[in-house]
């Protein structure tokens, strides 16, 4: 399909400066654009790759200003990364469409007890349980597992391999990548006299609320009881672990390989980098930032603040601790050096107490 340069523009509600009415029909990264390729600029550092490129459109910011000649249209916007990724979006709706499949592919199981909605699809090995239920334009893939009186919501995507235990609630325009597992027993276990475990069942749910994409390979554990909560809005990367009576808040964003512990809730619009580890029984407060790696083991109460470092710090803190620990290859050298001037010093001053002075001849 192709667009004109003018109706990207208008999209975007952006301006043009060249061709209003080249035409492309792909998108494309700046360093790998050719001719009839949309590509968009946004981090300074791939500037160069403007005055190379082929493409035949580029958006820009609003403000940009090219220092060299260069021969793709601009459509220039307030922000090129959020409206590059409105054009992806959209690229993808014509996509679906133009693949988008209904009703039920044989072999799979659905119960007769589960309720479909309308222009509902079902992949080939799926299993749709008794008494669950699916709501319309609901994407089911290959070898999906919907357990008993699981409830899933309108314009949601379950990608092959999901599996989604009993009584778990998904809402609307949810997209649940590949290999995911929701409501898997949470991580429940008495100590015993002897030295075994007893398990202790976990009777609760998970509730995953509106707009939520959650990424492959993931965990979210059902709660020992009542739920885990996914609130709306909230982004999971891939291989993330939510145990049990997590609450992780709205608009929050989570990157791959971390790590949230029974029962700690997360507030609204927080940010938490790869590989952060959240001990449990705590609570982060709303817009609470953590960067990659850092461990967290006590509650955050203050808003929007960044954390970094294992135990986590502040910012600034951390940032400061971060420049003494590079030094402390060199500190260490001197204080060896110091010492051993204290040995020499020392052993000056006893000598000088052992000498008998002229008095004493």
């Amino acid at each position: 399909m192709q667009f004109t340069a003018k109706q990207i523009s208008e999209i975007l509600s952006g301006t043009i400066e060249g061709d209003e009415n080249i035409q492309v029909g792909e998108l494309s990264k700046i360093e790998n654009g050719k001719a009839g390729a949309l590509c968009f600029l946004s981090n300074p550092k791939y500037e160069n790759y403007l005055y190379t490129t082929e493409a035949s459109v580029v958006i820009v910011g609003a403000d940009f200003v090219p220092s060299q000649p260069f021969k793709a249209t601009l459509i220039k916007v307030k922000d090129p990364y959020s409206a590059f990724s409105v054009l992806l979006e959209k690229y993808n709706e014509v996509l679906n469409q133009a693949t988008e499949q209904t009703g039920i592919e044989e072999p799979s199981f659905v119960h007769p007890s589960a309720k479909i909605g309308k222009n509902v699809y079902i992949g080939a090995f799926s299993y749709i349980s008794e008494h669950a239920v699916i709501g319309d334009n609901t994407r089911i893939s290959a070898q999906v597992y919907v357990g008993y009186g699981v409830e899933i919501g309108t314009d949601s995507a379950l990608h092959p391999g999901v599996k989604i235990y009993n009584r778990s609630v998904v809402g609307n325009r949810v997209i649940i990548h590949s290999n995911t597992v929701i409501g898997s027993d949470g991580f429940g276990f008495a100590p015993q006299p002897d030295g075994t475990y007893s398990k202790i069942p976990q009777i609760g749910n998970v509730v995953i609320e509106d707009d939520v994409e959650i990424g492959s390979n993931t965990a979210i554990d059902r709660a020992t009881m009542g739920s885990t909560y996914i609130r709306k809005g909230v982004k999971l990367d891939n291989l993330i672990q939510i145990a049990h009576n997590v609450d992780v808040g709205e608009h929050s964003v989570v990157a791959a390989q971390s790590g949230i512990s029974g029962s700690s809730k997360l507030g609204g619009n927080s940010v938490i980098g790869g590989q952060v580890g959240i001990a449990g029984h705590l609570s982060l407060a709303k817009g609470t930032q953590i960067g990659a790696q850092a461990g967290i083991n006590f509650s955050i109460a203050e808003e929007n603040k960044q954390w970094h470092g294992s135990p986590a710090q502040p910012l600034r803190d951390w940032m400061r601790a971060s420049v003494i620990f590079k030094q402390l290859p060199n500190v260490e050298k001197r204080i060896a050096a110091l010492e051993a001037t204290i040995v020499k010093l020392n052993a000056i001053i006893e000598q000088s107490i052992t000498l008998p002075n002229n008095n004493e001849r």
